[in-house]
């Protein structure tokens, strides 16, 4: 317990004097707490480890992602099929973004973290937008004439833009009241406004916009609350009804909904009732979405390193998805749409997700994914200071060292 200001501790037992220095403990590493950044923990050195859970969260999520593409490859030949993909695409893309939004809790218009934002979430939008153009659009699905346009994104892309957007507005939502209610909102009436249009892939960036406020709303001990034995407990029979649910509206339910890319009216409803779908969607996502974290594992597990490789997988699979599809594969070995078929398509799926995350990968393609471009930024004055002041031995605090004696 603590104690008061005015009481006083007993004093240590004397002990006997010795020559030798005893050796001081080593310290415990801290967990991470509020003022750490997300996800990670100091260790006694000072230096920074990852958090296993969020790794573990976000490479589950981007091969959910890859296997869900996989699905929509045979949308039309199963009815189970149909369900798993409804089923996954509820809260995929929800729970990578919250997760994206918790990571972004620090994120302000300081210049190093705008270089960041740029050299990570902006140059790879253009490489991949223009890449996606030229050699799936035009060479691979025969449309030549497909004109590259950084303000249409297409396929994957759109999560690019949107991040990108998302964490611009970082500052405004730390400093309105109620930022989740105001971001949801948003998203409704982006729902019911059919004359958005198509840029930027607007529609997609707003209806999408609460799951990264929550991102941003979240503390470490939420996280906490859907770790507990509790919530892994009540998580597997929530996603067993719900994964009944969507077997059942398979056949019924319009599964364009779950892409929040178009209005209620350009989905063929009043716009009330687009309204009221995308509200229960987002009730449902959200559900979905701590079940999901419930039940992704805590310890250090042999696919944990690759969540930091998560990116590298979700740009990459998509030009084997597109592949796939335009050779139309599924048309050409019949086979793949039967029971064996669909699991081993979902197993290659997983593998290919996996491979992309991995450390050659990345090694790989990191010069368009992470690249330094020093030579595109001008130095900012505080940070080139301390350069200057760790170079010439000093503390890197800019202030002199003090000149007192150190006791003894």
């Amino acid at each position: 317990m603590f104690h008061a200001g005015y009481e006083r501790s007993p004093l240590p037992p004397v002990r006997p004097h010795t020559d030798e220095r005893q050796a001081p403990p080593v310290p415990e590493p801290p967990s991470a707490g509020p003022g750490d950044r997300p996800g990670r923990a100091k260790t006694p050195g000072g230096a920074k480890r990852r958090d296993a859970f969020f790794d573990n969260a976000k490479y589950l999520a981007i091969v959910l992602v890859v296997m869900g593409h996989a699905w929509g490859l045979m949308l039309s030949d199963s009815r189970a099929v149909n369900a798993a993909y409804n089923f996954v695409y509820t809260f995929h893309m929800p729970a990578f973004i919250v997760i994206s939004g918790y990571f972004s809790r620090s994120f302000d218009m300081r210049p190093d973290r705008l270089r960041r934002l740029v050299t990570g979430v902006l140059v790879p939008y253009v490489v991949f937008e223009t890449a996606y153009t030229l050699l799936v659009k035009q060479r691979v699905e025969g449309e030549p004439d497909y004109p590259i346009s950084l303000l249409d994104p297409w396929y994957l892309t759109w999560f690019l833009v949107a991040l990108f957007v998302w964490r611009l507005t970082t500052p405004l939502w730390k400093v309105v009241r109620r930022p989740v209610p105001l971001a949801l909102g948003i998203a409704l009436l982006a729902s019911a406004s059919p004359d958005i249009g198509d840029d930027l892939d607007f529609q997609r960036v707003l209806q999408f916009l609460p799951f990264f406020v929550i991102g941003l709303c979240l503390r470490p001990e939420h996280f906490e609350l859907v770790r507990r034995r509790e919530a892994r407990l009540l998580a597997v029979p929530i996603m067993a009804v719900a994964l009944a649910f969507a077997y059942w509206a398979a056949p019924r339910m319009n599964f364009e909904w779950f892409y929040h890319r178009d209005s209620g009216q350009e989905l063929g409803v009043p716009w009330w009732v687009g309204i009221l779908m995308n509200l229960a969607l987002f009730g449902c996502s959200l559900v979905l979405t701590a079940c999901f974290l419930a039940l992704v594992p805590r310890r250090h597990m042999w696919f944990t390193a690759l969540g930091a490789g998560t990116l590298y997988g979700y740009l990459l699979h998509g030009f084997l998805i597109r592949w796939a599809r335009a050779e139309e594969v599924m048309d050409t070995h019949a086979w793949l749409t039967e029971p064996l078929g669909i699991v081993a398509v979902t197993v290659v799926a997983a593998v290919v997700g996996t491979v992309l995350c991995t450390t050659p990968v990345q090694r790989t393609f990191r010069f368009v994914m992470e690249p330094k471009m020093a030579w595109f930024f001008k130095k900012d004055a505080a940070e080139a200071a301390r350069e200057r002041t760790a170079g010439q031995g000093g503390t890197g605090t800019g202030a002199p060292e003090s000149k007192v004696p150190a006791s003894r």
